[in-house]
């Protein structure tokens, strides 16, 4: 290891004070680039060091490779280890649209719940409640009955601690009064297992599976494509979501803009006959 990379490790470990994870991370990457290409970073240019990073043939190991030789190598011209500021451009990576699930793929799954028994109350209330709040499963598993207000929803434990008020679809509301008033025990908390406890994540991913063949997660985002998709505001949605940034938010306007060339296509003459 070069003089220079070991001053970095010890500026990332004692100065920036970074977990020892990161530390053990940065480490790996930045060796085994000295190593293979039998250099110190330092002395190296761009075209080898693309040159020893073109394994890397997902895009996202890349990326996180670059970034550690771009920290280290603005460590260096900071502390005057090298004249020249060098910076790798990152390798372009497709923005994918988020998985969702559409209103009646959701109403099939739910078909499939035998509401007989408590479990399966349980599960359709649950469902019909994240495809209706959009909440994290995090804050979804967190919910207390003091929590739902009338048709509002009261997020306590949210992500970065931002608060927030969320209406509830009349329909999911009626779902999780009868859940309520089935369940035998009462721990404070909403959703409970079998053995009345609290539900775990897992307990709640593998009903999501069960019915509707994917996480938690891809109800937030059926959820928030809905609102885009039916012409709700973004900041509106970004509020309802609970989203720092309205740049997160601005991903279900790709749909929205998908949504639009689809039906442009389908109603527009211009689409189907030339002239």
């Amino acid at each position: 290891m070069s003089n220079e990379l070991e001053a970095f490790i010890e500026y990332i470990s004692v100065i920036k004070a970074l977990s020892k994870k990161s530390v053990e991370a940065y480490r790996s990457d930045l060796n085994a680039l000295e190593e293979t290409l039998g250099k110190p970073l330092i002395a190296l240019d761009s075209a080898l060091l693309f040159s020893a990073l073109g394994v890397y043939k997902n895009k996202r190991t890349l990326n996180r490779k670059l970034s550690s030789v771009n920290a280290f190598f603005d460590f260096c011209y900071k502390n005057r280890f090298s004249d020249e500021k060098t910076k790798l451009k990152f390798s372009k990576i497709p923005k994918l649209l988020p998985k969702f699930l559409s209103f009646a793929e959701i109403q099939n799954g739910l078909t499939l719940i035998d509401r007989t028994t408590l479990s399966g109350v349980r599960d359709y209330a649950l469902i019909l409640f994240l495809y209706a709040t959009g909440t994290r499963i995090s804050e979804c598993l967190a919910l207390k009955r003091e929590d739902i207000e009338g048709e509002w929803l009261r997020v306590r434990h949210a992500k970065g601690e931002r608060e927030r008020m969320v209406p509830i679809a009349k329909v999911a509301i009626k779902a999780l009064q009868s859940y309520l008033d089935e369940k035998k025990r009462d721990d404070g908390f909403v959703w409970s297992n079998y053995k009345g406890g609290r539900l775990s994540r897992i307990s709640a991913y593998k009903t999501t599976q069960k019915y509707l063949g994917v996480s938690p997660h891809i109800l937030r985002h059926s959820y928030a494509t809905s609102l885009i998709s039916g012409g709700a505001d973004l900041r509106v949605v970004q509020e309802l979501l609970g989203h720092a940034s309205l740049l997160t938010t601005q991903i279900y306007t790709h749909i929205q803009k998908q949504d639009l060339k689809e039906t442009v296509e389908v109603c527009h003459p211009m689409a189907r006959e030339s002239l």
